[in-house]
């Protein structure tokens, strides 16, 4: 029990059971009411630790949770080894990189336990979006294409078009409208030169 009291209190793992102790004092004064979690929520924050879309403080928790976690086992093995003192440093390191790893891997259930609320994702979204062109043709009664949403993914979706310049596999389009009674999104041929975005 010595040995790890001793490892919990020196360098590196020393660091981090300080950090331990606010991260435990600060959901302390959360569980008590006194602040609520989402004070020091920060977009930037959740992205430099490895986890967007978290609020700061949950992912700011795991990362030191983690890391103390690491750095004490490290700690530990580095003693009973018989490795010496310049272990420590490369023991630091290695205990923030797992950290982040760990952080990064746990960011997609933290995210749907902390943000239950966000609205899901609707066809309405695609409205004024690029797409790819995946069928043959695209008329008044047929066509589809491939569109990027805002987390990366893909969607094919059923596209039509009323215009004299057709739109063919691998046109880009633009898709700047969706027919709700049928379920398909109207295209036009999309021209860069013409987007004022692009233009400066």
């Amino acid at each position: 029990m010595d040995e790890f009291i001793d490892a919990a209190l020196g360098f590196p793992a020393g660091i981090f059971t300080v950090a331990l102790a606010v991260v435990f004092v600060y959901w302390l004064v959360v569980l008590f009411g006194a602040v609520e979690h989402g004070a020091w929520e920060s977009d930037a924050g959740s992205r430099a630790l490895g986890a967007p879309g978290v609020p700061v403080a949950v992912s700011a928790s795991v990362l030191i949770t983690v890391a103390w976690f690491t750095g004490l086992v490290g700690t530990v093995l580095a003693d009973r080894l018989g490795l010496g003192g310049g272990s420590a440093l490369l023991l630091l390191a290695l205990a923030l990189l797992v950290a982040r790893g760990a952080t990064g891997l746990l960011r997609r259930p933290l995210r749907r336990v902390f943000r239950p609320d966000d609205p899901p994702p609707s066809r309405q979204d695609f409205i004024g979006r690029i797409a790819v062109i995946r069928t043959g043709r695209v008329d008044a009664r047929f066509g589809q294409a491939e569109v990027a949403a805002d987390d990366g993914s893909t969607a094919i979706v059923q596209v039509r078009q009323y215009t004299a310049d057709p739109l063919t596999r691998g046109s880009i389009a633009l898709l700047y409208a969706y027919d709700e009674p049928g379920e398909f999104f109207w295209a036009a041929p999309y021209d860069a030169a013409m987007d004022p975005r692009t233009t400066g």
